[in-house]
């Protein structure tokens, strides 16, 4: 009998018990004082700066983040980066674990882009399928810390002629918290593409999946 109460006892207790349910929010759309945000998998739900949707409250945002308040802490995201906030810790895209989905919203004209980090530094990309490589002009590179001069040289027809590209090996790239090592790359001399073109030598790692105008990915391996 009083193995039976203490068993009761417990499962008492525990019901009495709060659940801490983390909030997690997905940025997949970045525009002046706006955000597409996916909120606990439910979106995507369009904040302007001010508004409060689901526990999520948008203070700012510009074409390249986004300035939440998540469970009353203070969080700052790119595109396609996350953030799962408790009411007692909190994780962002840099810890909350790694190769965590990351969520894109296309554009008007259907394309995906977002923001990833090589060498510390944040790189705007588009999701290009018609790409070999992760392909960059040269100032990308640059501001990458890549010293691309030591790859191997060719050349490559452009809009503005015959340039110099060089072929080169990424030890790290991060897209949200996915990371990819060694991933092959070509940095093409003067100022195209102006964009990062996220190629097929990374995509070739990713699974890739869009419902309507949301892509997710996530690492293959």
């Amino acid at each position: 009998m009083d193995n039976l109460k203490k068993i009761f006892f417990l499962i008492i207790f525990c019901s009495a018990m709060p659940v801490l349910a983390a909030t997690q929010v997905n940025v997949v759309g970045l525009f002046n004082n706006k955000a597409l945000l996916m909120i606990n998998g439910s979106g995507p739900h369009s904040l302007r700066a001010g508004q409060t949707k689901n526990g999520v409250k948008l203070i700012s945002a510009t074409s390249n983040k986004a300035t939440l308040i998540v469970e009353g802490k203070r969080q700052v995201l790119g595109m396609g980066q996350a953030a799962s906030v408790g009411s007692s810790s909190t994780s962002s895209a840099t810890d909350a674990g790694v190769n965590n989905p990351v969520h894109l919203y296309a554009d008007s004209r259907g394309h995906f882009f977002g923001n990833l980090t090589i060498n510390g530094a944040s790189l705007k990309y588009l999701v290009d399928s018609g790409a070999t490589t992760v392909a960059m002009n040269s100032a990308d590179a640059k501001f990458a810390r890549i010293d691309y001069k030591r790859g191997v040289k060719s050349k490559a027809n452009t809009a503005n002629g015959v340039v110099d590209t060089y072929l080169v090996k990424l030890n790290t790239l991060k897209i949200g918290t996915i990371v990819l090592h060694n991933v092959q790359a070509s940095v093409i001399e003067g100022g195209s593409p102006n964009v990062l073109l996220l190629g097929m030598a990374a995509q070739n790692r990713l699974n890739m999946e869009r419902k309507g105008p949301v892509l997710t990915l996530t690492k293959k391996y």
